[in-house]
Formats: structure tokens, C-alpha cells, sequence
């Protein structure tokens, strides 16, 4: 049962990578092929999981619910929050296209090695396109970030 169960989740799991595969090209508003879906998620950076969010260069990588397909990329900037998408900006979604942040400092694409200023965005190696960046509500009254599209 468990065998037959893991080989419809590869074939489905295939079957949704080759849709993408097909439909990814380039558009004046980025890649077709990214995935748009709702973002809605609400952080109380006193919680232990985000409280390092107060320390400006601080960064998080946030799976809550509503965080996107592969999650977000949270850094205090000191002028605020940039909010990150980790699907890779320049290249369609796959096994190796999720965003990390390396040495504190960058975004890295472990897929091509394109690199992006972590606190900016900016590109630093490889592609020319800026992460995808999300909008957001800082309340400092109560410490809580809301981040939306």
C-alpha cells in the first residue's frame, strides 16, 4: 500500500513538473511560469522564532501557512523588512531553485550560483532579475508583522 501510495505522489509529482516545465517563459512582469499564490502571514516577532527579527541584518526563513509554495525569506534591513520569496526570480521551479541565504549576506540559487544582496535584493552573480518581494505591515506598538500580496 505504502509503495503504491509513494509511486502516485512521483508521478503526480512529475506530471505537475512537466505542466510547469512546458508553460515557463519569460514575460515583461518576470517568469510565467512563477507560482502566484496568497500571501497572508502575520509574525509576532516576540515569539522565540522570530524575536532575532529585532536585530537589524537579521533574517528568518518563514514556512507558516500562506508563506508561499516554498516559504519566505523575512531580513530586518534597518529601514525596515524586505520580504523575499524563495523561488528562484530567473528560472522556472524546481528540486533545486529554492533561495538560501549564505554567510549572512546574500541570496544564493543553489541551481545556477546566482547571487542577490541579501539586505537590497541587488544582483550580484548571474541573473539580472531581483527576487520576488512581498508588501508588509510592521507594528511596533505590539511587534508584529503582517506580510501580504
Amino acid at each position: 500500500m505504502q509503495r503504491t501510495k509513494t509511486a502516485f505522489q512521483t508521478i503526480l509529482f512529475l506530471i505537475i513538473s512537466l505542466l510547469i516545465a512546458q508553460s515557463c517563459r519569460d514575460s515583461q512582469e518576470g517568469l510565467d511560469c512563477f507560482p502566484k499564490v496568497t500571501i497572508q502571514v502575520n509574525l509576532n516577532l516576540n515569539h522565540p522564532n522570530f524575536q532575532g527579527l529585532q536585530i537589524p541584518g537579521a533574517w528568518v526563513y518563514v514556512n507558516e501557512q500562506q508563506s508561499g509554495t516554498r516559504g519566505l525569506i523575512v531580513v530586518n534591513t534597518q529601514q525596515g523588512f524586505k520580504i523575499y520569496d524563495r523561488n528562484a526570480p530567473h528560472i522556472c521551479p524546481g528540486e533545486t531553485t529554492t533561495l538560501l541565504v549564505e554567510a549572512n549576506s546574500k541570496l544564493v540559487c543553489p541551481h545556477d550560483g546566482s547571487e542577490w544582496n541579501l539586505l537590497t535584493g541587488e544582483p550580484l552573480v548571474g541573473s539580472s532579475v531581483t527576487p520576488k518581494m512581498y508588501r508588509y505591515q510592521y507594528n511596533s506598538q505590539n511587534e508584529t508583522l503582517l506580510i501580504f500580496n
